[in-house]
């Protein structure tokens, strides 16, 4: 593939205050620890203080892949071999992580799901290039204590909308796959035949068929992508886990701080002009036990688990803690600390609402004494085809342009293209020069007419603009047929006109152009250059 970088402020697509993170604003640098570069790194590797218990890691990890079973051969295939030497790198004190995070969303979901992981493995790669005593573990945290179900059932593929229907409840890594077969049909029915769709389909049946629980079956498929690349994947819903965290757990439930820090916190971000992504509750855990997770709140002198006939005392919630830690479960706001405490980690890879939001969480882990991860915006991307690619090609359109909205491209292409002058710039310059003499005249025979003038030189100004639009209108219809390819390009790389990556799942790029695509994949991203790729077929 061919790959051709934009800047993200030039897409459209993301946010102000992303684009004021990666320009360094200087007002934003209080919100968060180093910056997203080399030297941000060299500095966090001088102070990095890792908390994290490197054998209990190690060891729930090797748990959770179950090494002990399986053929060489299997897992050489699978890739569960570099994936057990990270592992064991990982007990090593100059072994860091590199992690992202998602939830379960089945059948790997939209595109970005992948290209977060991808930017994680590019950059481990990266800095151990440039800190070569050192090495450095890409992780995907499996959001499986999440219970919004509704999020992670369903996914598009080729204008396809393939949905897992079933009531669930709890945690979504908790959850029986097993009725999912009408959704995995459909999900291999809509991969065809061609190319490697045999054999996605084969990972996605054994994936979903195969597992009691939806956490397995989607380590199972993101390790069948990604574990040939040493990808760790991690399951943070464990006893042994939850035990390093009781003592913050306990804590914040009882004295409230995460809530009193973010919330001063967001307000600094507001004056700012920050659109706040999320708000903390009072307290920012969940009860967690098999087909439930509901929110702890403080009522009536108890611990209330709301929906629910359980609650507690002081006393007895410090017990459930210090016994059952796995049962209470961080949301949105607690999850990230969370994160630090149990991995060695220096960097966490997120889209833009979640770079936004760990902004407002530096006060937090200072409270706690937890060191703060960079913060990298995970790579973007847009894959085009061919065909596609044939088309913009003929149309004379750069990356930027196609960006731009169907009608601005149209306009554009009209304007290059056209035997015919339709800008009456030249000829608003002339009747300026004119208006300029009206105004003096009016002026010198009465100075109160100057107003009048100005208000006759705007209406007529809108009139110019608006005759100059319906000349481009006219010569769009002249070149109808042409312009259509610019509908037909449109509606291809952004569907349901949204980015590609925010849609469409990987499914049949990898049908077409199987492991290489994830390999052109890492190949082309760049984690530091904060650029957006768009990736064509040659």
């Amino acid at each position: 593939m061919d790959a051709a970088c934009i800047d993200y402020k030039d897409t459209g697509s993301f946010s102000p205050t992303v684009i004021d993170y990666l320009e360094n604003l200087p007002a934003l640098a209080p919100f968060y620890g180093q910056r997203p570069d080399l030297d941000g790194f060299t500095q966090l590797l001088k102070s990095k203080k890792v908390i994290a218990d490197r054998n209990i890691l190690v060891s729930v990890l090797k748990k959770q892949y179950a090494f002990e079973s399986g053929s060489a051969a299997v897992r050489q295939s699978l890739g569960i071999d570099a994936v057990l030497n990270n592992i064991d790198l990982l007990a090593q004190s100059n072994t860091y992580t590199i992690t992202t995070g998602h939830q379960l969303n089945i059948f790997a979901g939209p595109l970005y799901f992948l290209y977060k992981i991808v930017t994680a493995i590019k950059l481990s790669r990266q800095l151990k290039q440039q800190f070569p005593d050192k090495d450095f573990v890409p992780v995907y945290w499996m959001a499986s204590e999440d219970h919004d179900f509704a999020e992670i059932n369903y996914t598009n593929i080729g204008g396809k909308k393939v949905h897992w229907w079933y009531e669930a409840s709890g945690a979504t890594g908790r959850i029986n796959p097993d009725t999912m077969r009408q959704a995995l049909n459909q999900y291999k029915g809509a991969l065809g035949i061609d190319h490697h769709a045999e054999e996605l389909a084969a990972i996605v049946e054994t994936a979903y068929a195969k597992f009691d629980k939806l956490a397995d079956a989607t380590r199972y498929l993101v390790n069948a992508l990604f574990g040939q690349y040493g990808l760790v994947i991690i399951d943070a819903d464990d006893h042994q886990f939850k035990q390093q965290f009781a003592p913050i757990i306990e804590q914040d439930i009882i004295e409230q701080n995460s809530f009193n820090n973010i919330t001063a916190t967001n307000e600094k971000l507001q004056q700012l002009g920050v659109h706040i992504q999320v708000n903390p509750r009072e307290i920012n855990f969940f009860y967690l036990l098999d087909g439930l997770r509901e929110r702890v709140v403080f009522e009536h002198g108890r611990y209330q688990v709301l929906n629910s006939e359980i609650s507690f005392t002081e006393a007895e919630l410090r017990a459930e803690i210090n016994q059952y830690p796995e049962r209470f479960s961080p949301n949105v706001v607690m999850r990230p600390l969370y994160q630090e405490c149990i991995l060695p980690n220096i960097a966490y890879i997120g889209g833009g609402a979640e770079v936004v939001y760990w902004l407002e969480l530096k006060s937090n882990f200072d409270h706690y004494k937890v060191d703060f991860p960079i913060l990298i915006l995970r790579n973007s991307g847009l894959v085009i085809g061919k065909e596609t690619a044939a088309k913009i090609a003929k149309m004379e359109l750069k990356p930027a342009d196609l960006f731009k909205t169907a009608d601005q491209i149209k306009s554009h292409w009209i304007t290059k293209h056209s035997k015919h002058n339709l800008t009456l710039t030249e000829e608003w310059r002339e009747l300026s020069s004119v208006f300029e003499k009206i105004k003096l005249r009016a002026y010198k025979i009465d100075s109160t007419l100057a107003p009048s003038a100005d208000a006759v030189q705007t209406r007529l100004k809108h009139a110019i603009d608006n005759l100059e639009k319906k000349l481009i209108k006219a010569e769009k219809r002249n070149y109808h047929t042409r312009l259509e390819q610019v509908e037909s390009i449109k509606a291809d790389i952004f569907p349901k006109n949204s980015l590609q990556e925010r849609s469409e799942n990987f499914g049949l790029f990898y049908v077409k152009w199987g492991q290489r695509f994830i390999d052109e994949l890492i190949n082309h991203f760049e984690p530091l250059d904060f650029k957006f790729t768009v990736l064509t077929e040659k």
